[in-house]
This record gives structure tokens, C-alpha cells and sequence, in this order.
């Protein structure tokens, strides 16, 4: 590939992580979005949101795959982009109808999505170009994604949010009453209208633009072997891949708490601008990667490195369930920084030498993204049972000490005993 093929295709994939960045970072505000505008009751109702999205990752990723083998990777990435917009698209009658259902049967379709793009994307970074040189290349779209992260919950306030602020406060003082509160709640949801419009139709446009580039297809069943590892009889016969599933399930899960249930706990802590709070959590994220792409490996190897952010994490842990809640929430948004290089450590020591199991290795892995939905659903439900949102953190303490456990000894466990 030319230098300017080059180029035009790492800016595409750019791009589709940059698109991933801001469907998924975007569910931070909406869960108390939806909480106002589709007048829910419950913390739990609140976070159904994040769970119907995330969840699609462990129900459709195995389909996923199947799909992927039929028809390629670049087909893949279109039929995966076009039901995206589709999920964006549905965002309309859900906002003209005031259903939730409906909300989270959009929100389903767009993580359905998500789960066939993730399985493309680093695959397509990996053969773009040089083999040596695809961790620099997974750094920048990574970089991509984060900066949709900080960008989409920012967007989403300033667009749909901040013309609707007075409105959302006298829904929620209860100023409002009987048809005017009916017409408030209306005009409130049909704010997500056209932004969504917008964002289904540009993904429209971009499924076509990628599917004609330049970008080399890929074929799963030539480029996996058939052969592998030791030979053994099923993939639950690696134990350093099943133990790094549920570590990645953790760290997935602690990486969402720390960015979408922010909003409501600095609501509860007493801070009159909120909005911001996920963006600043994300910006950590960005600082960690660029911290990660500078020290590993020339300084610190991807175990060594993993072993210090997860003893970290755990360390956030604590002090946020001790610490004042006005403190305790800047350990929250710190906990962005060790975060940002879990996901990359760990995903090399639970895929390695699986052979001919690789493929199937690595859709368990993304299914570890459901996470993301059970993590805020099992904290919101702790917060509706009578804690407060702070002491429903309490959480985070097994997962980071499960993260400890993965890596100073479970990533090296090969047989079952």
C-alpha cells in the first residue's frame, strides 16, 4: 500500500473509532437525561439504558463473528454501520412516541452494531501496514476514540441539554403540573430529533465511503489457522483466557462506573455543573494512553505496567468509599488514568497461543463489554435499595481486587488444576 493509501486508510479507521467513542461515551448523559425527560422512577429504569446497549455485546458478538465469516470483514463493517444508523434512526418515534421501550430497543440495535464493528476494526488497524509498527496505529485511533469520549457527553449537553435547561428544571422542581407538565416532557424528548437524524444519515453515508475505499478485505477463514496451541479440546481449556474474560468483565464494568454514573453522584454531592464531569474523566483516559504509548515498552513492560494501574485502581477504590463525597469524586475522574491501559494489557495475555481458537478467543473477549451494562445496573440497584449513589461504590472494591488477582498471578495460570 502507497503512502496515501496509507494515510487515507488509517484516517477511515480513525474515523470509525472516533464513531465508537461517541455512540458509547454519549450513554453518560443520557441516563439522566432519560431520567427527566422520560419521567422515571427509579435509579434502575435510569440505567437500563446503558444495560440495553452494552448488553448486545454478549448476546450478539458469537452471531457477529458468524456473520464476519460470510461475508468479510469489509461487507461487515457496512452491514454494521448501516445498522447503527438504523438504531439512530429509531431514536425518532421512540422521542415522538415518549415510549422508553422503544429507547432501548434503539440503544439495543446501535450496541448489536457495535459489536460487528469492534470485532472489524482491529483487525483492518493491525493490516493497513507494517506489522511492527500496529501498536502505533492502534494508539492513534484509540487516541480517536477518547476524543469522543471527552467531545460526545460535551456535544449532546450543549445541543440537546442546555436549550432545555429551564424546562428540566421545572419538570424536575415540579413546578410544572398536569398538560403543561405532558407538553414539557414532550418537547424535552423531541430534542434528540434531529441530532440523531443527523447522526443516521452520516452513517449512512460513511458505511458507503468505507466500503468502496481502498482498505484490504479480510477473510476470516483464510487468515486463521486451523491448527493451535496444544491441541486442546475447547477454549475453556485455557485458563489464563477465561480468567482474562472476567477481568476484562471487571475492568469494563469499573471503567463505566467511573464514567456514567458520575453525573448523578455529583448531582448528590451538591455540584451545580455536572455535565462536564464525564468529559473530565475521559480526558484522564487520553493523559493515561498518551502515558502508556511513552512508557511501554521501552520503560515498563505490558505485565509490569498492568500490575501497577490495576494496585492503583484498587487504591481509587478505597478512598472514593472514604473520602468526602465532594473529594471522593475527583478520585473517580482520576481513575481514568491507571484505566486507560487495562483493556490493551490484558487482552494479549488471555489470547495468546489459543491457535485455531483465536477467533472464537477473541468474540468471548468482546463479550466482556457487557460489563458496561451490568456494572451500572447492579450500582443503581444498591443505590435504589436505600445507599446513597457514594455508598454504592462499594462495588468497585471485589472487581479492582479481582483485576489485582488477573495480574500478578491469574494471567499465568495454563492448565486447570
Amino acid at each position: 500500500m502507497n503512502r496515501r493509501n496509507y494515510i487515507r486508510s488509517l484516517a477511515l479507521l480513525g474515523a470509525l473509532f472516533f464513531i465508537f467513542g461517541l455512540v458509547s461515551w454519549v450513554n453518560s448523559i443520557l441516563v439522566p437525561y432519560f431520567k427527566v425527560a422520560c419521567d422515571l422512577q427509579s435509579e434502575v429504569q435510569g440505567y437500563l439504558a446503558q444495560f440495553a446497549f452494552y448488553i448486545a455485546y454478549l448476546v450478539m458478538t458469537i452471531p457477529a463473528s458468524a456473520l464476519l465469516s460470510r461475508t468479510g470483514y469489509k461487507k461487515g463493517a457496512l452491514i454494521g454501520l448501516w445498522i447503527l444508523a438504523l438504531g439512530a434512526f429509531l431514536f425518532i418515534p421512540a422521542a415522538l412516541t415518549r415510549v422508553y421501550n422503544m429507547f432501548l430497543v434503539a440503544l439495543f440495535t446501535m450496541g448489536t452494531a457495535l459489536a460487528i464493528l469492534q470485532t472489524v476494526a482491529n483487525p483492518f488497524v493491525t493490516i493497513i501496514g507494517p506489522i511492527e509498527s500496529a501498536a502505533r496505529r492502534i494508539s492513534i485511533v484509540g487516541i480517536c476514540n477518547k476524543l469522543a469520549g471527552i467531545l460526545a457527553p460535551l456535544v449532546f449537553s450543549a445541543v440537546v441539554i442546555a436549550p432545555q435547561k429551564e424546562r428540566m428544571a421545572a419538570i424536575q422542581s415540579g413546578e410544572l403540573t398536569g398538560m403543561a407538565r405532558e407538553e414539557a416532557l414532550s418537547s424535552l424528548l423531541h430534542g434528540v430529533i434531529a441530532p440523531y437524524a443527523v447522526l443516521g444519515v452520516l452513517l449512512v453515508i460513511f458505511g458507503i465511503v468505507f466500503y468502496r475505499s481502498s482498505i484490504q478485505d479480510i477473510n476470516p477463514a483464510k487468515t486463521v489457522s486451523s491448527e493451535g496451541g496444544e491441541g486442546r479440546p475447547s477454549i475453556l481449556s485455557y485458563p489464563y483466557l477465561v480468567l482474562g474474560v472476567l477481568a476484562l468483565f471487571c475492568h469494563l464494568g469499573t471503567q463505566a462506573l467511573s464514567v456514567n454514573t458520575i453525573i448523578g453522584f455529583a448531582d448528590e454531592a451538591g455540584f451545580v455543573s455536572t455535565a462536564y464531569f464525564p468529559s473530565l474523566t475521559l480526558t484522564c483516559t487520553l493523559v493515561g494512553y498518551f502515558i502508556g504509548v511513552l512508557l511501554i515498552p521501552r520503560y515498563i513492560s505490558q505485565r509490569e505496567m498492568l500490575k501497577v494501574v490495576t494496585s492503583i485502581i484498587l487504591v481509587l477504590s478505597v478512598l472514593i468509599l472514604i473520602l468526602p463525597p465532594r473529594v471522593a469524586i475527583w478520585c473517580l475522574v482520576l481513575m481514568g488514568i491507571p484505566n486507560s491501559v487495562v483493556y490493551a494489557s490484558i487482552w494479549p495475555l488471555a489470547i495468546h497461543d489459543l491457535g485455531k481458537w483465536t477467533n472464537l478467543g477473541s468474540a468471548i473477549l468482546v463479550m466482556a463489554l457487557c460489563g458496561s451494562a451490568i456494572f451500572p445496573l447492579v450500582y443503581a440497584a444498591i443505590a435504589d435499595g436505600g445507599a446513597t449513589l457514594h455508598a454504592a461504590y462499594w462495588i468497585l472494591i471485589p472487581a479492582s481486587l479481582y483485576m489485582v488477582f488477573y495480574a500478578f498471578i491469574g494471567h499465568k495460570i495454563n492448565h486447570w488444576r
